[in-house]
């Protein structure tokens, strides 16, 4: 089992359509450690750890989102395993 960091940045229409909720539903559904968080432009950002597929898969999910929203763009910087996290939470 190969274990992955993703650092993810999403553009779009993704603040106030419960793109946070949903991304920390899917990660924890999925196994995975990290956060998420709104930035001041606008775009959500997020940082997931864990198995290699699972962090692919919701890499996935991010660049479709929750039915409300509209992503226009997803960058994804892959980076190693550090393995600080309890769980998956979204941060303000």
């Amino acid at each position: 089992m190969e274990l992955k960091r993703a650092h993810i940045r999403v553009t779009g229409l993704v603040q106030g359509v419960y793109f946070r909720a949903e991304t920390r539903s899917q990660a924890r559904r999925l196994g995975l450690g990290g956060w998420v968080r709104n930035l001041p432009d606008g775009s959500v950002e997020a940082v997931a750890e864990g198995e290699r597929g699972a962090v692919e898969e919701l890499v996935r999910w991010c660049r479709k989102g929750p039915p409300a929203a509209r992503v226009d763009d997803v960058e994804v910087r892959w980076e190693e395993y550090e393995g600080g996290f309890d769980g998956f939470d979204i941060r303000y």
